[in-house]
């Protein structure tokens, strides 16, 4: 693992996804890190292996990140991720209008509750048990969004008159990455816990978090030292998480992502 020093651009018309291309370029011996854009995706992928629609004019990017990691210190990238991709959403959004920009557990970023962006962490390479390449996938939706998902999802140009293309957005995303990951690097994951859970959407409030078997409920206390997520539960015993997907229950007792 060393610091991030002024990563390359690859600039693709269309792939068939690109972390998959990070990982084909980890094969042919490339290690070091680069910003692989794509102005089209045959083949997106989201969390879960859930297809991630890919229109041209939104923001296909991963980053091929050299380790080594261990399992536990890269998905603390994750929340660097988060922030990176919060500013980027923040910067491009018109101010006037004032929407409230929050980050969901554990990796998505949300305008006026409306989901606009995703991330994808993936293994490129392992070896003795570490991560030795690290892969970190990102989409935002900058012109178009998914209107059959079941959560409310938005675009940037929802919320302005110029939204930026995808080069310009990535541009501000590795800009933003650079800043967090090198706070990251030199400090550690305390200061990126608390930058993450300042923009936290429902931190002290009741949620429901979907395991692979089960449906816990209970008040979102905020994220432990490796970045899970801390439930309250009903009989008061805090549990943490290490992955599940958030709802946030609304007044009229339906829920949303």
């Amino acid at each position: 693992m060393s610091a991030l020093t002024s990563p390359a651009f690859v600039f693709l018309d269309a792939v068939d996804s690109t972390n998959e291309e990070a990982k084909r370029r980890v094969q042919s011996g490339q290690n070091e890190a680069c910003w692989i854009i794509a102005d089209r995706q045959t083949a997106g992928r989201g969390r879960r292996g859930r297809v991630w629609e890919s229109p041209i004019g939104n923001l296909m990017v991963s980053l091929l990140l050299p380790g080594p990691f261990k399992a536990d210190t890269a998905a603390q990238l994750s929340f660097v991720s988060g922030l990176a991709l919060l500013h980027l959403v923040k910067e491009s959004v018109n101010k006037e209008t004032k929407p409230k920009v929050s980050l969901k557990w554990p990796n998505d970023v949300l305008v006026d509750g409306r989901k606009i962006s995703g991330i994808l962490l993936e293994a490129a390479s392992i070896e003795d048990g570490e991560i030795r390449e690290l892969v970190i996938g990102m989409g935002v939706n900058l012109i178009h969004h998914p209107s059959d998902t079941p959560y409310p999802a938005t675009h940037i140009g929802e919320w302005t008159m110029t939204p930026p293309n995808n080069i310009s957005a990535a541009q501000i995303l590795a800009e933003q990455f650079s800043y967090f990951y090198g706070q990251w690097f030199s400090n550690g994951f305390s200061e990126i816990r608390k930058a993450w859970l300042e923009h936290a959407k429902g931190l002290g409030e009741p949620i429901e978090v979907h395991l692979e078997t089960e449906t816990l409920s209970g008040v979102f206390q905020g994220l432990d030292s490796r970045g899970q997520l801390a439930l309250r539960l009903d009989d008061g015993q805090v549990q943490n998480i290490a992955a599940g997907d958030v709802y946030f229950p609304n007044v009229d007792g339906k829920q949303s992502s």
